[in-house]
Order: C-alpha cells, then structure tokens, then sequence
C-alpha cells in the first residue's frame, strides 16, 4: 500500500474530519492541514505533488481539482458532474423523470410556461447546474419567482447560471455512498430515530440500487459520491457529487482511506 498525504480542510466537515483524521493516521498515512493563504503565499514547496489527497470545501476541491498537479488530487473535475453531463445517461434511476435545462433569468421569465411543459404548474423543484452549487435546490412558486428567490446578488452575480428545474417529487430517506473505480465501498445512512447519521449496511435495498446504478452509469470521476432516496415510486437517484468537497457523514473512514490509497500505483 502506497502512503498518501492526505491535506485536509477539517474545519468544513469537522465531525467527519475527526474519523478521517484518525482513519489517515492509524493506517501509516500523513495528514497535513489545508491553509486558504496557499492561494496567495503558493503552496509549501515541502508538500509533495504526487499521492497527495484533499477532501474539504467544494470551492477548494475544485480549485485544486483546476490548478494543482496533485496527484490524484481532489477528484472534484466539475465538468463531468454538470447536471447536463451525467442526468441523461442515469435517466432510468432518477428521481425526476423530466426536467428543462434553462438558466436562473429564463426561468424567472418563463417560469409559468416552464411548470406548465412540466406538468407542474403551481410549483417547480430547482437547482444549480453546476456541481459547485451556488444556491442550494429548493422549491419555488412559478407565480412568484425572482432571482432574488434563487440567491442571486447573494451567492453569485450572473443572470444566466445554469439551472434545471424539475417536478416536485415526495422524497424520504436518503443515503449517501462512497464509489472507488465502479464499487460502492462505504455508505452512510440517518437513524430513523434521531436522525443522526450511521453507517449504511452494504447488504441493504439502498446499497444493491446504488451498486447497480454505479455499475451502468458513466462515472464522473474514479471517485466519487452518489445520493439515493426513497420516493413515491422507490428508491431513485438523487444526484452525484464529487468526492473531495462532500460530507461523508458516517462513511466508514478506514475503507475510503484504504480503497483511496489502492488506487495509487506503487
């Protein structure tokens, strides 16, 4: 097993980082703490470049993913996790059986038309494109809609960010998974009780649909996220993420640190 420098920005996932940070530890690996200056004071010239790991803030995985020749890196290409890149070809297990790619100022304007070619017409689901998301999904009232109801002016500053609208749908349970090279290695679930988060038993309905759905799908990255919920027609997909900007909740850290460190060749 290679030894990896894990650079981790625990102060975005600080409950997850603490099972990280000893997962990296235990098994023999380095652990070096992220630092924004970095950008501006350039990187420690001590830090290597190869079997080095970053797993924080979505800005910053994709920034590293964008300008550092990490190797492998954040595993945060945003490209391949646009919404437009990957919703087609998972058609069969998402949540939303249609959807209109449009932009945040089209759908403000056209937003009656837009739920009506929906069959949603009072209210529509609606979310970023991008994987970075610069507004989180919600759902809004097609008669009542503004950009300032989607953040704009808040979180970003351009009229025409890519969005996909899409019908409500009654979600329940969720799951997130862990996927290394096609395999579903780890997963995380909520106590129904105190909805704290646990991790997932791989042997469940939830964990087989995610396998089969990482097993058909293009993968966006070697490492990535994959959310599945329950719904009013079964489990279905609910969206890709990439590995190094999301919380891992209660993912068993020892198997992502493990499974990450065989992915680099000796």
């Amino acid at each position: 097993m290679v030894a990896v420098t894990w650079v981790l920005e625990s102060g975005v996932f600080p409950e997850t980082h603490s099972q990280l940070r000893e997962a990296v530890l235990r098994l023999g690996h380095s652990l070096i703490d992220w630092n924004d200056s970095w950008w501006s004071d350039g990187i420690p010239p001590t830090l290597p470049t190869q079997s080095v790991v970053f797993h924080g803030s979505l800005g910053n995985a994709a920034l590293v993913s964008e300008r550092l020749r990490w190797s492998p890196g954040s595993f945060c290409p945003v490209d391949p996790f646009r919404c437009t890149s990957w919703y087609e070809s998972a058609r069969e297990f998402l949540v939303h059986n249609k959807w209109h790619f449009t932009t945040a100022r089209e759908l403000v304007e056209k937003a009656a038309a837009i739920g009506i070619e929906l069959g949603s017409p009072d209210a529509l689901f609606v979310r970023p494109d991008s994987p970075l998301k610069p507004f989180s999904g919600r759902v809004v009232k097609t008669a009542s809609l503004t950009l300032k109801g989607l953040d704009y002016g808040f979180y970003y500053d351009d009229e025409d960010l890519p969005v996909v609208a899409a019908p409500i749908r009654q979600i329940g349970r969720e799951w997130r998974f862990v996927v290394v090279r096609g395999d579903v290695i780890t997963g995380s679930a909520y106590d129904a009780t105190t909805r704290k988060p646990i991790t997932a038993d791989l042997d469940s309905h939830a964990a087989t649909f995610a396998s089969h759905i990482a097993s058909t799908i293009p993968p966006p990255a070697e490492v990535y996220v994959l959310d599945v919920c329950e719904s009013d027609v079964g489990l279905r997909l609910l969206e890709l993420n990439p590995f190094g900007g999301a919380d891992l909740y209660a993912c068993h850290a020892d198997t992502i640190v493990q499974s990450i460190s065989h992915l680099i060749p000796m």
